[in-house]
């Protein structure tokens, strides 16, 4: 009989999975998996007990936000074995499902897990570390981790943007150097995003569809310039919603790797996490890296 690992985080999203659990576990049993079920129960669970048992089952399908999914693909990343991985998303924002396609609905969701396609996605690194769809600094980039899970839970994406509003006023420009494919670029960046993703904080006009490949060994970069006021810097957030990047305004391009050097360290968020303060960073993408269990119909590309 084949095997399945699920590992879901209950208290992700509103803690909806509580009343699906029951109905998930049938559904994976009814395609002829003999399920392990495992709720994490401290950060890092996730990545914890994926690395370690994921080589013992045929698919590890997990559930909760991006957070979680991140865990688990650094925990594949350290697997020997490439086991397949099934995402039931249960965040308050759950970037990487829509990118994909992946419906909100959990019991889709988790016919999918086991009935869908799989598909090779690009895994990012971030000086020596793994992360799955977006690396960020600057503006805003820290409110998915310093919101409390109560207020997600209550008010879930709504949160977000009264984090986002509350934060105008607290702009800081970043004077770096930027070294990618023997290109130099130096500013003053009030946000930057490395990316391999079509929803970015909700956000989903970020980077056009056309110009984002999950499986290119590439990422997509975008980064905002210094405003002269933070009026002028919502004008520019209404300008990267809908997609208009002015080279006026951002700079944009796609790359394999890149060097970032700042003048004093700089807070990093990895996938809507906390991902420490580093004066000088190293990012690279490894192609193809891990199977992702999507829609049939619906492959993103």
């Amino acid at each position: 009989m084949k095997k399945l690992l699920f590992v879901y985080n209950a208290r992700a999203g509103k803690s909806q999975i509580s009343s699906y659990l029951s109905e998930i576990i049938n559904t994976f049993t009814e395609e002829g998996y003999l399920v392990t079920a495992y709720p994490t129960q401290y950060r890092m669970d996730a990545f914890e007990k994926i690395k370690e048992m994921a080589p013992l089952y045929d698919l590890v399908v997990v559930s909760g936000g991006d957070g979680t999914l991140s865990e688990a693909v650094k925990g594949l990343m350290q697997c020997d074995v490439r086991v397949p991985l099934g995402y039931i998303p249960a965040g308050s924002t759950n970037d990487f499902a829509r990118s994909v396609a992946i419906p909100k609905n959990m019991i889709e969701a988790a016919k999918y897990a086991v009935n869908g396609q799989r598909f090779p996605i690009d895994v990012g690194s971030f000086n020596g570390e793994y992360y799955c769809y977006v690396a960020a600094f600057g503006a805003f980039t820290d409110v998915s981790y310093e919101t409390p899970q109560n207020i997600k839970n209550i008010f879930g994406h709504v949160a977000y943007f009264l984090q986002c509003v509350k934060s105008v006023g607290k702009l800081e420009a970043y004077s770096l150097t930027i070294e990618h494919d023997g290109e130099l670029v130096e500013g003053d960046f009030v946000l930057g995003m490395i990316s391999n993703a079509l929803s970015i904080g909700g956000m989903t006009q970020l980077v056009s569809k056309k110009d984002v490949a999950f499986d290119d060994g590439l990422f997509e970069v975008v980064l905002i310039k210094m405003p002269n006021s933070p009026s002028e810097f919502q004008g520019l957030l209404g300008r990267l919603i809908t997609g208009d990047l002015d080279p006026r305004y951002f700079v944009t391009f796609k790359t394999a790797s890149m060097r970032i050097t700042s003048e004093s360290e700089i807070k990093w968020t990895l996938d809507g996490e906390a991902g420490g303060e580093y004066s000088v960073v190293e990012i690279g993408i490894h192609k193809k890296a891990i199977d992702i269990v999507i829609p049939p119909m619906l492959n993103p590309d």
